[in-house]
Order: C-alpha cells, then sequence, then structure tokens
C-alpha cells in the first residue's frame, strides 16, 4: 500500500508527466529550473484541449478553466490556451 500512495504522491507533484519522468522533473526541481508560470500554462493549455475535445465550447472552457485559477482574467487565459504572444 505505502508503494501504491507514494506512486500517487509522485504523480500529482509532476505536473508535466506527460513530457518528462518523474525522476526528471524532481531533478530539476530541487534545483531551481523550474519556471512555474509555464508549467502552469502547460497544464492550462492542456485542460483546454481536453475540455474541446469533449465538445465543449471554447468560452465554456475557458470559463471552467477560470474556476481552477480565479486570480486570472478570461483574456489571460485566452492568450495562454492560443499562445498569443505581447
Amino acid at each position: 500500500m505505502e508503494t501504491k500512495e507514494k506512486t500517487n504522491s509522485k504523480a500529482r507533484t509532476n505536473p508535466l508527466s506527460d513530457l518528462i519522468s518523474d525522476e526528471i522533473y524532481e531533478l530539476l526541481n530541487t534545483r531551481g529550473l523550474i519556471n512555474e508560470k509555464s508549467v502552469r500554462d502547460h497544464q492550462i493549455r492542456k485542460k483546454f484541449q481536453d475540455l474541446r475535445t469533449k465538445n465543449i465550447s471554447a468560452t465554456e472552457a475557458i470559463d471552467m478553466i477560470r474556476e481552477e485559477y480565479p486570480y486570472l482574467q478570461f483574456d489571460t487565459i485566452r492568450k495562454i490556451v492560443y499562445n498569443i504572444q505581447k
């Protein structure tokens, strides 16, 4: 049971598990090489894509994401998901 809990704990601590292994993420994180804002933006883009594949409109998807990140404005999330650069 401990092994399962450790695995679940690791999966939750690596928000980039679709890109890099838990060990690499942990190594980068302990050395201060993870940009938290970029990780957050990656998670937002991934969540947006998942919602859109479920036939949820873009506006509704952004609103749902705003519930998880209430400190971000609608336009900010829109810029993140559509990768709009200033």
